[in-house]
């Protein structure tokens, strides 16, 4: 057993890359390692909180499971209570109790290549309550300062004739397009992740399947399977970036769905950990090397199930 600021927690590994988590909150992984890499991949943040009508909501950093659209009384649900623990061959599912005020129940089941820095996570939302409910399954990964966050863009017409909109872009009101942290090119948008207030906020409908971002020498690239002809929250985000005063979030989104009691919905991402990455890289280098990486095995099963 582990600690993480006096919260218990458990650890998996193939020997490559080793994940961390919680047992008695969540759920929750709060720490990831590159064998090439002493320090956390993923950022600490055990004195952020947010007073709700349910308790005190920790931050806590590393990767956490949401549903949205972000609401005050639904998203901020504390998750203080101790996760049960399914094991299998590959890895183990995590699942909370269900919140008591919203009746969702939330799970992830972390799965390690056997030989790879490779981590495919299905996230799952179970509707507990006794009415539908219409959301989205969020996942969130917190991440240190100090690098860079890519967006890939779609730069090809969506019909024949090239009349249609083929991008979008959401802004948060307390985000400005003057922020110097943000760079915006034709093919890809990039965040430099500084600490800054006011926090930015962007989001939009990503077609590449992945996102990423590269600090030191580390390139972490979540890739999930999207789905953006599908209805999604604001204003059809699949993909959304939080970057504060302490960290930068890479979050991605599900469809929209109407879950009635006793249904689910699953929310698949698969991480990918390249170390060794040359600090000469420029972006074209870093995108090329992400989607020589990408899985689309992985993501034709998530399109079955989703």
């Amino acid at each position: 057993m582990g600690d993480y600021y006096g919260l218990e927690t458990s650890c998996i590994s193939n020997g490559v890359i080793s994940l961390e988590y919680l047992l008695s909150a969540g759920p929750r992984i709060v720490r990831l390692f590159h064998k090439e890499c002493p320090d956390n991949i993923l950022v600490e943040v055990p004195e952020k909180t947010h007073q709700t009508d349910y308790g005190t909501y920790y931050f806590r950093g590393g990767h956490r499971l949401w549903h949205a659209p972000e609401h005050t009384q639904r998203t901020y649900i504390p998750d203080n209570l101790p996760v049960s623990i399914a094991s299998s061959a590959d890895g183990i599912t995590l699942t909370q109790p269900v919140e008591s005020g919203a009746g969702i129940q939330k799970s992830i089941e972390i799965i390690l290549d056997r030989n790879l820095p490779k981590v495919t996570l299905h996230h799952s939302l179970i509707n507990r309550g006794l009415w539908p409910i219409n959301l989205s399954a969020w996942a969130i990964t917190q991440l240190p300062l100090g690098g860079t966050a890519l967006f890939p863009q779609n730069t090809s017409p969506v019909d024949s004739d090239g009349l249609l909109p083929n991008r979008n872009l959401a802004l948060w009101p307390y985000t400005s397009l003057a922020d110097p942290r943000l760079s915006l090119a034709d093919d890809l948008i990039t965040i430099i992740a500084q600490a800054a207030l006011p926090p930015l906020k962007i989001g939009y409908a990503n077609m590449a399947g992945w996102t990423a971002y590269y600090r030191n020498t580390i390139l972490f690239v979540k890739s999930f399977f999207p789905q953006a002809a599908q209805p999604h929250p604001d204003f059809g985000c699949n993909v959304e970036t939080y970057c504060g005063n302490q960290f930068i979030e890479l979050e991605t989104l599900s469809p929209l769905t109407s879950l009635a009691p006793g249904q689910s919905l699953q929310h698949t991402e698969v991480w990918d950990i390249i170390a060794d990455v040359s600090p000469s890289s420029d972006l074209s280098d870093l995108c090329s090397l992400i989607t020589r990486n990408l899985h689309p095995d992985v993501f034709t099963l998530a399109a079955r199930q989703e």
